[in-house]
């Protein structure tokens, strides 16, 4: 396998939030050479949608996805059904930017509950429900497994097998799976489901590590190299599947990261992946 080129470098714009505000850290892209970016939608609504969209085209960066739909799990159909229209504006925030994909971070138990289960086939509705809208206008889903930590409050979707499972139910059409190392690498399954996947599912490739031990779970994400995850062999995996698209770095790290200077963040960011992606 070829080393990763650094055009298909992307920022996930969580990695320096806490630094730039997102006109600054498009600014930073461009001045750093980083081809993709993908931001976050309250940052798109802070700079307002139209600015960020003519930002983005005007320093030439591809979107290679927006942050973030999902969470439509509710304890009544008044909370389903404003998640559902939420989603379809987020849909179109995702085509004003020219995203390449919508990721779905899907959402835990309502609040009150212990049904998974239940929370689960809301997810499979809600998404099969916007399907029928993101369809239509021609922006793809894609579906981020989270880690099982995360099943309660963020993601009742934990597993490459779920997502393969979803897109089985609900159609290949517009809808495929956002691959995260940090959620996914411990999955001994892993291998057999990227496979699963294949090429036409694969929308979206995050990388970072995983710290051994983490001190929280879920601001504690590691630069690629400082951790525990083989990244290679997975973009390997991936791109034996045909994936050939951007490494998207998606780092929360509220005692590292955030608390360094935006462009020796970016810098290191460009070190790491060729050294370890």
């Amino acid at each position: 396998m070829s080393a990763p080129r650094p055009e298909q470098l992307s920022l996930n714009t969580a990695t320096v939030r806490q630094q730039w505000k997102l006109d600054a850290i498009i600014d930073g892209c461009a001045r750093h050479g980083i081809r993709g970016i993908s931001p976050w939608r309250d940052q798109v609504a802070e700079l307002g949608l139209a600015e960020a969209a003519r930002r983005i085209r005007a320093n030439d960066l591809t979107v290679t996805g927006y942050c973030r739909g999902g969470m439509f799990p509710a304890a009544d159909a008044a909370g389903r059904q404003a998640a559902l229209d939420d989603n379809r504006r987020a849909v179109d925030e995702a085509l004003a930017l020219g995203a390449k994909c919508l990721v779905l971070v899907v959402g835990g138990l309502p609040a009150g509950s212990r049904d998974i289960a239940g929370a689960r086939a809301q997810v499979r509705d809600g998404i099969g429900t916007l399907l029928q809208y993101s369809r239509e206008v021609g922006m793809p889903l894609a579906i981020e497994p989270l880690h099982p930590m995360y099943a309660a409050d963020r993601a009742c979707v934990n597993t490459m097998a779920h997502a393969n499972d979803l897109c089985d139910e609900l159609g290949d059409d517009g809808l495929g799976i956002a691959l995260d190392v940090y959620h996914v690498w411990w999955d001994p399954q892993l291998p057999a489901q990227i496979e699963r996947a294949g090429r036409r599912r694969l929308l979206a490739f995050h990388i970072c590590d995983w710290l051994a031990p983490t001190t929280d779970l879920l601001l504690d994400r590691g630069m690629m190299g400082d951790g525990v995850i083989d990244i290679r062999a997975l973009r390997h995996a991936v791109e034996a599947q045909g994936y050939d698209g951007f490494h998207e770095v998606e780092i929360f790290s509220a005692n590292n990261w955030w608390k360094r200077p935006g462009d020796e963040v970016l810098a290191t960011c460009q070190e790491r992946h060729l050294a370890h992606c």
